[in-house]
């Protein structure tokens, strides 16, 4: 929602009806992920997209038409094996569910102050109810709507709510859950909030604050590894001990330069960093990245890369032994920094670099598409609890 949050906004102010298409679930290999946007106006203009291209004419179709019949959200499906879906061009070879919804979701503008605002929620929307393997709903069980909403927030607050409560109250502790992880899922439940059962579908979907790239060493690769993170959503940090070469004017694509020895930069950032974040290390100065890939090893980040060549980080792993770090902790690092694709100039050394993180945040090494096997895309995480 964040990449058509803009054209939303435009559309309102001009008292202009917005409907949604959002994709909820995906089965196979699929062009994009769930939580995937598209907003269309009454007036037919388009922002966002649900599949790259393929569908993206039905579900136009399908979003003005909600609006226009007055109905409530309709769930459609998309699958290779589809005589529709074929005719409008998805060839990906999986499926995909996308819930349309004729109005913004009750919640949308709570849900936009909190994404503005960076602060954590997670957004958790009906998406099927009693499907082929539901059992029969109790007479006194009221069923959920598709589009029913619940906005959680990392505290627990919530926001919005539906019938039956009992469902409100657990879909919450999996929100809660969610937040935690950083990743949106899907979810099960019976009538009345039973784990295992299939009568609610629930799609949680997270908004979490732009994972954070801390870069030590204000160099020229530092600027180009810089351009790049932005592009990729990252809020990028630049530290370097030296003032003279540590300021706005040399990195103004930085969301922030700091002046300070990294180790007591990142002492004083305790707890903040976590398994979405990064460390870049680029000094492959001893008495500045020995400190700094220490204190990268006491966090939580998910990643943490040193520049140099092998003699080099040869000659610093040794230091790093000799500070106390074992063989897990050594093996955290990334160095030397970036995936092989030949890189020489700082450009693309900060392309190998942005490959590699990546390929660790994924569980993937690395290299052609052409030479692997089985889906490209991983699929989501939509497995219930067991």
């Amino acid at each position: 929602m964040r990449e058509v949050g803009a054209d939303i906004e435009r559309w309102r102010r001009a008292g202009q009806r917005v409907a949604l298409a959002r994709v909820v679930g995906l089965e196979g290999s699929g062009p994009r992920d769930p939580g995937a946007t598209m907003a269309v106006s009454e007036a037919g203009e388009v922002a966002g997209s649900v599949s790259g291209g393929c569908v993206e004419g039905a579900v136009v179709a399908e979003a003005l038409d909600a609006m226009a019949s007055g109905g409530g959200a309709r769930r459609c499906t998309f699958g290779y094996s589809d005589d529709e879906a074929f005719a409008v061009g998805l060839t990906c070879g999986g499926t995909i569910h996308v819930l349309v919804e004729p109005d913004l979701p009750p919640l949308y503008d709570e849900l936009r102050q909190a994404v503005a605002a960076d602060e954590p929620v997670a957004l958790a929307t009906v998406v099927g109810v009693g499907g082929d393997q539901a059992e029969e709903r109790p007479a006194d069980v009221a069923a959920p709507q598709l589009g029913d909403s619940l906005l959680v927030h990392a505290d627990g607050r919530c926001e919005g709510g539906f019938d039956p409560p009992q469902v409100a109250d657990v879909i919450r502790r999996d929100a809660q859950g969610a937040l935690d992880t950083g990743l949106s899922t899907t979810r099960h439940y019976g009538w009345n909030g039973e784990a295992r059962k299939r009568a609610v579908e629930v799609f949680i979907e997270v908004f979490a604050p732009p994972p954070w790239m801390v870069i030590f060493g204000a160099v020229d690769f530092t600027a180009a590894l810089a351009r790049v993170a932005k592009v990729l959503g990252y809020r990028v940090t630049v530290c370097d001990a030296r003032k003279a070469f540590a300021t706005p004017v040399r990195f103004p694509m930085a969301d922030e330069v700091v002046v300070d020895w990294p180790d007591r930069y990142l002492a004083a950032q305790s707890g903040r960093l976590g398994p979405r974040d990064a460390i870049c290390v680029l000094t492959h100065d001893p008495k500045f990245d020995v400190p700094a890939i220490l204190g990268a090893l006491a966090s939580d980040v998910g990643y943490i890369g040193a520049m140099g060549s092998r003699r080099t980080h040869a000659e610093r792993s040794e230091r790093l032994r000799q500070a106390g770090v074992d063989a897990d902790g050594l093996g955290r690092v990334m160095a030397p920094i970036g995936l092989d694709i030949g890189a020489r100039t700082p450009e693309e050394t900060a392309v190998a670099i942005c490959a590699e993180i990546i390929a660790v945040r994924s569980g993937r090494i690395g290299g052609p598409l052409r030479d692997g096997t089985g889906p490209i895309h991983r699929p989501a995480p939509v497995a219930d609890p067991v």
